[in-house]
């Protein structure tokens, strides 16, 4: 089939323009492929990845992919690259995530707005980006790397104590309105009890802030596995 490339169990169907995945991709290479590659294409659903069930790495990078992106259930999958999607918001896809790739090792999402990196947004620095780390790192247990960097054993025992109140959300439009009647910004989301909300009081208070990262899109960088250094 025309722009396909396979190397034994590697399948390749990069910058096809295509919106969904092709049903003779699954048909053809689904049982035999273990890593899959589908970057610079227009995906914004996976649907039909479910016949690719012993996939082991899968390569997304640069396509539509947003907040509502489903995997199937792919217990063999340790490496996954979502680098330059539209990806807003973390927590539900981390969440979903834990559930259908529980083997999962290798993680990229440099390029999304949820990743806030300091080389493409100009207002946020190594500790944003070390937030969004440990708020990752709290939620997938088992990764190794994270976007470009591996994962150190200080870095986890941080998560472990500290991920939890690292969460990431999306900036609220406070000019959007329901009834003519502006947004509070209290509205947003804090994910600590409400006697320590008091924000005269910098005590003994972890994770006090509200983390709001959001960030303009750039390529990602592919993983360096272990045993290519």
């Amino acid at each position: 089939m025309s722009g396909v490339v396979v190397n034994g169990t590697q399948v390749s169907y990069i910058g096809q323009d295509c919106k969904e995945i092709p049903a003779f991709l699954g048909k053809n290479y689904g049982r035999i492929a273990k890593r899959l590659d589908l970057s610079f294409n227009l995906l914004r659903s996976l649907e039909g990845l479910e016949t690719f069930s012993g996939l082991e790495e899968l390569i997304l990078d640069n396509n539509l992919l947003r907040n509502d992106l489903r995997l199937p259930r792919l217990p063999h999958l340790h490496t996954l690259m979502l680098n330059k999607n539209q990806i807003t918001e973390l927590e539900s896809l981390l969440d979903h995530l834990v559930e259908v790739v529980p083997s999962l090792e290798y993680l990229s999402l440099l390029g999304n707005t949820a990743c806030p990196n300091e080389l493409v947004c100009k207002d946020k620095d190594e500790g944003d980006y070390q937030r969004y780390r440990y708020f990752v790192l709290h939620k997938l247990t088992n990764l190794r790397f994270l976007d470009s960097r591996k994962v150190g054993r200080s870095e986890r025992e941080e998560a472990i104590l500290r991920g939890a109140f690292m969460k990431v959300v999306k900036p609220v439009d406070t000019k959007a309105t329901t009834d003519g009647a502006s947004i509070s910004p209290q509205m947003n989301y804090t994910p600590l009890p409400s006697g320590s909300r008091d924000l005269t009081n910098h005590r003994g208070v972890l994770g006090k802030c509200r983390y709001i990262y959001y960030g303009k899109q750039s390529e990602g960088n592919r993983f360096i596995r272990d045993d290519q250094l």
